[in-house]
């Protein structure tokens, strides 16, 4: 978009700077020229004024640089290659010039001015016809956001027709997969000089909303089991229409053909519209395809990322049976390693009418992270953590992670390394090992060094079930035992030694929509240990939440959560204290950190080896602020069971318990989430209702939020 006032306000400056510049077609052309016309060697380009892109990234956008050879139509290319790439990145008062000056040995420096001004952001983003769907819904599908506290970090307030075009393709899915097939969606966006800011109005014309009708499946394949092919089935009669769901339906029908023996199966949809019903009646057409077969696979674009590292998420390889759907299937494992910014897959012919070439362009992004983070916790206090990441170590597609944290209650040195393709199997095999450092505090009678790790292998049972079987070793060693008589721990001594080897399983059902931002389906996990040596013990916890839209496109997300542990002596013992459960704020809010469950007389907290507790929410988004400050609002109630204690001992005998007269502890509360850049933060406001006589409660807590 050219504004009128801002060309105009170019002109004059640029006519000014350049006093008697040359003129092409009457325009003065940009530029302060003291060289030659002639085209010369250039001795060296330099850029004054810029702070926005650093030098070396300016570099390669002028051809002088790469050339080496000046002239006046090369630089007149190069200050608009610059000045149209700070305009993309919202710098659009953005003004650039050069000058030239001549160096001993006859040869030219190039001098860039650039004036970047202030960068344009977005002032509101505006929809019309929205009926059915909330605008702070329609805003989330937008890569285009409005400006906020975070802008000046994420950069996502830059308006961009290009990106423009995305979003309007984006909120036009959104509505299809919503029961609005029909939706269309234009945009006008304004430029306001005085704000130096963008106004964007969306306009959407919903149309019908449909849901699906009648089901059914036709195949001319014979032997082929229609019964199971139902089960991939997504578009159940009376749904809200999704074309999401019809075609990860088509998808997984095709592939579920393709397990039975019929590489060749093609599937399509067949959809009749009924407008009295305003519904869609779908069969699915499974008919035997053209016998084509995948000649070459070649795999371009990735620099850093090994060839095979992208093939094995295919599930065929070079002579297999070419299937549409398992190309698609396999660019969405492909997009999900979260590796690459932009995947292309095009065909091309073989050398025969029953070969085929499949070509993968990929572009590589950032997948090391590293710094230094710092925070609060109303539990630990300041925290901080320095911390590298890497999700592709050395182009491999393997998971590296190395961190120090520190607390007013402790360190932590923690280190993993996971391989997900062990032996080049659909089985990830990894290892963890750590050492941590607990102080004594005013709620724990000791403090601890702990030295452990394991090694874990996870194992996909079905699409939504996955498996981790794991095994380590850790050792204990208490410090820091209180001096005081009158409070010294009665559970441990100082220099005492704990070792436990341990072997266990967890399951983890991952059925909602969205792991980050879940709205609706169910999350579990379920998790069973042994713990030996100095022990004798079964561990066992299951923890689980569902989440449903409570009003559809609102953004108000209702969940359930429940959860349950015990601990079981195997030699009809008791469980030492320092393997008891601590449950805390994950089980119920408004307690202290260690603030509720059984105590000793002399107030030191022992835990519990029995727990149990369930909690609703209330999620919505806050009227009034702008979808991209992350910010939402929650109104919640808990209520959890206690266990009295009274198995928990210090291995040879048992303890004798207080404080635990109320086994039920109930509160509500509302919360303010935060989706930062560093993870989902959260405050609670807490009121307890229901409590134990030693409880100690806690109205607000900081925590990060988590999905269980």
């Amino acid at each position: 978009m050219i504004h009128p006032t801002k060309l105009m306000r170019g002109a004059v400056s640029a006519i000014a700077i350049l006093g008697a510049a040359p003129m092409v077609a009457g325009v003065p052309v940009l530029g302060v020229v003291t060289a030659q016309a002639q085209e010369q060697l250039v001795a060296s380009v330099l850029f004054e004024g810029n702070r926005r892109f650093p030098d070396s990234q300016l570099l390669t956008m002028v051809d002088i640089s790469t050339s080496g050879i000046y002239s006046q139509q090369r630089l007149n290319a190069d200050i608009e290659s610059i000045r149209l790439a700070y305009d993309r990145d919202g710098f659009n008062s953005v003004s650039v010039t050069a000058r030239t000056e001549q160096t001993t040995d006859g040869r030219v420096r190039v001098i860039f001015e650039i004036n970047e001004g202030e960068r344009a952001g977005i002032a509101a983003i505006n929809f019309t016809g929205n009926n059915s769907i909330g605008a702070g819904n329609l805003k989330g599908a937008m890569l285009t956001k409005e400006s906020g506290i975070l802008s000046w970090l994420l950069r996502d307030d830059t308006y961009d027709e290009q990106k423009m075009s995305v979003d309007r393709e984006r909120i036009r899915a959104y509505y299809a997969n919503r029961g609005f097939p029909d939706a269309q969606v234009n945009s006008v966006a304004e430029y306001d000089a005085a704000r130096n800011a963008y106004f964007i109005n969306v306009t959407v014309n919903e149309g019908q909303k449909y849901e699906f009708g009648n089901v059914g499946i036709e195949t001319s394949i014979g032997g082929l089991n229609t019964d199971v092919l139902r089960g991939t089935v997504r578009t159940g009669q009376g749904s809200t229409y999704s074309a999401l769901d019809l075609q990860k339906s088509i998808e997984d029908m095709a592939y579920e053909a393709t397990v039975q023996g019929y590489s060749f199966a093609d599937v399509r949809a067949r959809l009749d519209r009924d407008a009295a019903t305003n519904s869609f009646n779908v069969t699915y057409l499974v008919d035997e395809g053209a016998r084509i077969y995948v000649e070459r696979i070649n795999i371009t674009g990735n620099i850093k990322t090994r060839d095979f590292v992208i093939r094995r998420e295919l599930d065929f390889a070079e002579g297999d049976p070419f299937n549409r759907s398992m190309v698609i299937r396999g660019r969405n494992n492909i997009d999900a390693l979260g590796y690459f910014s932009r995947i292309d897959i095009s065909t091309a012919p073989g050398s025969s009418p029953d070969k085929i070439v499949l070509n993968i362009n990929v572009q590589e992004q950032s997948t090391g992270e590293y710094g230094a983070t710092a925070g609060y916790s109303t539990t630990d206090g300041i925290l901080g953590e320095l911390s590298l990441t890497e999700r592709n170590f050395l182009g491999r597609g393997q998971y590296l992670r190395a961190a120090i944290g520190a607390s007013q209650s402790g360190r932590t040195f923690d280190f993993s390394f996971t391989e997900p393709r062990f032996m080049g199997l659909k089985v990830s095999a990894g290892v963890d090992a750590y050492h941590r450092i607990y102080d004594e505090t005013s709620v724990s009678y000791y403090g601890s060094q702990v030295t452990g790790g394991q090694l874990r292998v996870g194992v996909p049972l079905t699409s939504a079930l996955n498996a981790q079987f794991f095994g380590g070793y850790e050792r204990k060693v208490i410090a820091d035992v209180k001096d005081n008589p009158a409070s010294k721990s009665a559970v441990v001594n100082d220099g005492q030694e704990f070792n436990k080897a341990f072997v266990g399983y967890t399951l983890v059902w991952n059925g909602v929509d969205d792991v980050k931002n879940p709205t609706e389906g169910l999350y579990a996990t379920f998790s069973q240990q042994y713990i030996g040596w100095d022990h004798n013990l079964l561990r066992t916890e299951a923890r689980a939440r569902y989440f449903v839209p409570l009003i559809p496109d609102s953004g108000v997300i209702a969940s359930v959560r429940g959860q349950a542990g015990v601990i079981n002596s195997l030699n009809n013992g008791n469980v030492h204290a320092v393997e008891a459960f601590t449950p805390g704020s994950q089980l119920i809010r408004g307690f202290e950190g260690r603030g509720f469950g059984p105590r000793m007389v002399n107030g030191e907290y022992l835990g519990t080896t029995m727990f149990a507790g369930i909690s609703g929410e209330i999620e919505f988004p806050i009227p009034g602020l702008p979808e991209s400050y992350g910010l939402s609002g929650a109104v919640w109630a808990d209520a959890a069971w206690i266990g009295d204690g009274s198995s928990i001992g210090t291995g040879t005998s048992t303890i004798a318990t207080t404080s635990n007269d109320q086994p039920w502890r109930t509160s509500v509360g509302a919360s303010l989430i935060w989706d930062s850049p560093f993870g989902p933060l959260r405050g609670d406001f807490a009121h307890v209702l229901n409590k134990s006589t030693d409880d100690r409660t806690q109205m607000f807590q900081f925590t990060i939020s988590t999905l269980l």
